[in-house]
């Protein structure tokens, strides 16, 4: 009788279907006999709707299905302690390939805690030598693992997985293990060395986000390319010159600015120069804040200056500032994704002549940074407006730049 209650039609667009799942879990709620399975799926992805507007997932079926409870409950509560959402969806992401993973490697979800033999097993099916793997087809990860985790769409590239990958999701673990108030074998010596020699005999050059820089002359083509008055390119000039001159800031971070972050400022004078227009960003937590850290940036001039007029042409007075603007130039309410902050670089690039495989939004980080060391602006001071807080990682751009220009480059000149 239920399911005559409940037809099966999986014709709906995505979102029709979940609410037709959720439909089906209440009305078999009745039938406490049928469709126990169908239950608890449909129960998750009702509990996983409920957080979808703090943590955008777009597998929001299949994390259904290879969550436990206790993870989903795990996930709600630290949406309520205000968890970042970005941190959010990195610990989903990994959750749920540790959970797909231990189900085709074992057979199961992981026991929690881990034994040190599991570990090693994830180590030694994600960090292989392919050299040794053409003569031992058994090195690495097994063929059936690798082709289950192939058609859930959790490995797209072949090879071995890059170490930070590795060890990222094996950090996730250790906390998700911590929060369950148990010890894991995560900091054993056998582990660290299966980690240290698998990296070693497996050697990757680090890859930058971008493989280009974002620096002054390549941001002037990119804002070059938007010489109408048209809505889009009004708004893609002022996010290029907003985000290089705050610093650099982090897609993530101009994709979500809203009105209520941004005050005005006394205008600056230079000279007999007519004042600058001055604007406080108030970026609240970051990446990098403490948990109580409102970090602020100051931008001046010209950004201000593109800023204030795609407020005005998109009549934007509260809310998102950067929103999507649809095929007939209407405006959004909601605000962009991150992604399309990656996209508008790109293909600001490209109408520029430039590779667009080459830039993304991270290039407008690494390119404020290789700027302001190319113009002798002292470290501190561009880590100020950056928002670094590692040394050695904002000198990294430094060092570049000075050696790349230095006597030492240039010994045939």
């Amino acid at each position: 009788m239920a399911d005559l209650l409940v037809p099966e039609y999986t014709g709906f667009p995505e979102h029709l279907q979940t609410l037709q799942r959720i439909w089906k879990y209440k009305m078999t709620r009745k039938a406490p006999n049928a469709l126990s399975s169908s239950d608890t799926l449909a129960r998750r992805v009702e509990e996983l709707d409920t957080i979808a507007s703090v943590l955008p997932m777009e597998r929001r079926d299949e994390l259904a299905e290879l969550l436990t409870d206790q993870d989903i409950e795990t996930l709600r509560h630290l949406v309520n302690e205000g968890m970042g959402a970005n941190t959010l969806r990195a610990l989903t992401s990994d959750l749920a390939y540790l959970q797909a993973w231990s189900l085709a490697a074992i057979g199961r979800s992981p026991p929690w805690p881990a034994p040190e033999a599991l570990l090693l097993k994830f180590v030694a099916h994600h960090l292989w030598d392919p050299q040794k793997r053409l003569t031992d087809p058994d090195h690495g990860m097994p063929p059936d693992v690798e082709n289950k985790l192939r058609l859930q769409g959790f490995l797209r590239s072949s090879g071995p997985h890059a170490p930070d990958t590795v060890r990222r999701r094996l950090a996730t673990w250790s906390t998700l293990t911590k929060w369950r108030g148990l010890q894991g074998s995560f900091t054993s010596p056998a582990l660290k060395s299966a980690i240290r020699l698998a990296v070693r005999a497996t050697p990757r050059p680090r890859k930058r986000k971008s493989a280009k820089s974002v620096t002054g002359d390549v941001l002037q083509k990119l804002i070059g390319t938007c010489r109408t008055y048209s809505l889009r390119d009004v708004r893609d000039k002022a996010i290029l010159m907003v985000a290089f001159a705050s610093g650099g800031r982090r897609r993530s971070e101009i994709a979500g600015l809203k009105i209520e972050q941004l005050q005005p400022e006394e205008p600056i004078q230079i000279d007999e120069a007519p004042p600058l227009l001055s604007r406080s960003i108030h970026l609240g937590r970051t990446k990098t804040s403490g948990a109580d850290g409102d970090e602020v940036v100051y931008i001046s001039g010209r950004p201000v200056d593109a800023l204030n007029a795609w407020l005005a042409a998109a009549k934007i007075d509260k809310g998102s500032v950067f929103r999507a603007i649809d095929r007939w130039g209407n405006v959004s309410r909601r605000s962009l994704d991150p992604k399309a902050i990656n996209d508008i670089v790109k293909h600001r690039a490209d109408l520029a002549g430039l590779d667009p495989a080459e830039f993304s939004a991270h290039g407008l980080r690494s390119g404020y940074l290789t700027e302001a060391a190319n113009r002798g602006i002292p470290l501190p001071e561009a880590m100020e407006q950056s928002r670094h807080r590692s040394v050695q990682q904002a000198s990294r751009y430094y060092n570049s730049a000075q050696r790349r220009s230095g006597r030492a480059a240039r010994l045939m000149d």
